[in-house]
């Protein structure tokens, strides 16, 4: 088919900004694929935002017996923790024993134990528990992480702000991530091996017309449209793929998602170590309660069904008490509404299996490349932060069917920008960034190795003082940082700085942030009219 000179063909045009979107287009343009990638709003702005932000097996999985996902996920852990140790480290979970814990009576387990051991009424037993961390430690064949140990929790730092009737424990590992930092590096490195990527831009349509996509967008911040080509597209639009599927490209494909809304509420520091509890309540659930940005709790996860794509997730007054009741049958100090600083709520777009709960639906991931639109498409359902990077080796698969790729995997083992330094490094780079920029504070310096790794050095230059970056939005954050950030790192707003490029949202004032929003505006002003 041929087509005018001048016009311009991508191999691969991808619809979503959230971690699957970012983690296919970095691995296609290592591979040496033309990528573009298209978000509606920020990097991140939806779900790949408001995950639990741990890269973990999924400890409860496997009382739904889906073990190839476990494995998986963690063998991944370790493959992760190695490419990004500035935004992922491993943590240690404490499992607090009581004979009272339940299965949620629709898993798999929980009806084997039914029909074999119906004495136990839907009770964990301790041996239970013990056999499925002792799966969870050699599934995956761990190298970095130690292995499960049993926790006397009597005069331990680990029993300390829990309820006396709680004496024993099991601590396991897993990793904690910083998920919005993590897409946000994976879109970098996707530019850096020559993807364009688009933000505040919306997909309005895509047709596939003389052997090739014709995908119209307009960007939200001009209004401009603009058409695109390519051989090949990816929908990975995260809670609005079904939308993408029969209003974007409407498509007759029949896969449908379920869409599952994951809340957590943010208090004041509850306890002094740096563990993370793993809660089972009376219904079968389970919560998290972990160490958050040094001075506050994090505690999730709800699972409800979301209705609607366009309704924006919060956590609801009943979510907010389900959290703190759940929370309060094991801590001594009860928590209040009072106590919550900040909520976050996002939508997991799960693959619909038909599961009877929101709990129950699979965390797996599936793929599917659907031609009824005439192009290939390539539909991309569920999925968890843990196994993006093998979800895009899968989705690389798909399309290698498609179109022509030259190259096989490389994304394993190779680093994240600023996390090439070893995985026990931190305190190391820490340490050398304040001997060279002295003015820095341990808790600033700590901030930014946490986020740029050795690019911290890079964003800092030859600053001498303090001074020297800029105005003082507060909190450490300076002119220096922001203008990295929209140089680098595709913000455009306060929202993008404060709560997903960092945290810093949890310290500064409103006014503070709606002094940054101001002058960030001024900024995209300055630069639109220098560019007309």
């Amino acid at each position: 088919m041929s087509h005018p000179q001048d016009i311009e063909i991508t191999d691969l045009f991808i619809i979503g900004g959230g971690i699957n979107g970012c983690g296919i287009a970095r691995d296609a343009a290592g591979r040496g694929l033309s990528v573009t990638l298209a978000e509606m709003n920020d990097l991140a702005s939806a779900t790949s935002s408001a995950s639990t932000k741990l890269f973990h097996g999924g400890l409860r999985y496997l009382e739904y017996f889906e073990f190839r996902l476990v494995r998986e996920a963690l063998i991944e852990r370790e493959v992760l923790l190695k490419a990004m140790p500035h935004i992922s480290w491993p943590m240690r979970f404490v499992l607090p024993y009581h004979r009272d814990m339940r299965f949620e009576s629709d898993t798999p387990t929980s009806k084997l134990l039914g029909l074999f051991m119906p004495w136990m009424k839907g009770r964990r037993p301790a041996w239970l528990i013990r056999l499925g961390l002792f799966l969870y430690d050699h599934l995956g064949g761990r190298k970095i992480l130690p292995g499960t140990t049993t926790l006397e929790l009597a005069g331990a730092p680990e029993g300390a702000p829990l309820q006396e009737r709680f004496a024993k424990a099991y601590e396991y590992s897993d990793c904690w991530v910083e998920d919005s930092r993590l897409v946000v590096l994976n879109a970098r490195d996707a530019a850096a091996r020559g993807a364009r990527i688009m933000t505040r831009t919306k997909v309005l349509s895509a047709q596939f017309e003389d052997g090739l996509w014709c995908i119209k967008t307009r960007n939200s911040e001009n209004g401009e449209q603009t058409t695109h080509h390519a051989r090949m597209l990816v929908n990975a639009g995260g809670p609005w793929v079904g939308d993408i599927i029969h209003s974007t490209v409407h498509s007759t494909s029949r896969e449908g998602i379920r869409l599952v809304r994951g809340s957590h509420i943010v208090t004041r520091r509850l306890y002094d170590h740096d563990k993370c509890y793993f809660f089972q309540g009376t219904d079968g659930r389970i919560i998290f309660a972990i160490p958050y940005e040094n001075d506050f709790t994090l505690i999730g996860t709800t699972d409800a069904d979301h209705p609607d794509a366009a309704q924006k997730p919060e956590c609801t007054p009943q979510e907010q008490d389900y959290l703190l009741n759940f929370a309060n049958q094991y801590f001594k100090r009860q928590l209040t509404r009072d106590d919550i600083v900040w909520t976050y709520s996002g939508v997991r777009p799960l693959y619909n299996d038909g599961a009877s709960s929101a709990t129950a639906a699979t965390r797996d991931y599936t793929l599917k490349v659907d031609a009824s639109s005439g192009g290939p498409l390539l539909n991309i359902f569920g999925g968890k932060i843990t196994t993006y990077r093998r979800l895009a080796e899968s989705a690389l698969e798909k399309i290698g069917a498609q179109i022509p790729v030259a190259k096989g995997p490389w994304t394993a083992g190779v680093p994240l920008p600023g996390g090439d330094f070893p995985v026990d490094g931190v305190a190391a780079l820490t340490s050398e960034l304040r001997a060279r920029y002295p003015f820095l504070t341990d808790f600033w310096a700590r901030r930014l190795v946490r986020a740029y790794g050795t690019e911290a050095a890079v964003m800092l230059g030859d600053a001498q003082s303090a001074a020297d970056l800029g105005r003082d939005f507060g909190a450490t954050l300076t002119e220096k940082e922001i203008a990295w950030l929209m140089a680098r790192e595709f913000a455009r707003t306060a929202e993008d700085v404060v709560w997903r490029r960092n945290k810093l949202g949890l310290r500064l004032s409103e006014e503070q942030i709606a002094a940054l929003d101001g002058w960030l505006a001024q900024c995209r002003y300055s630069s639109s009219s220098a560019a007309e």
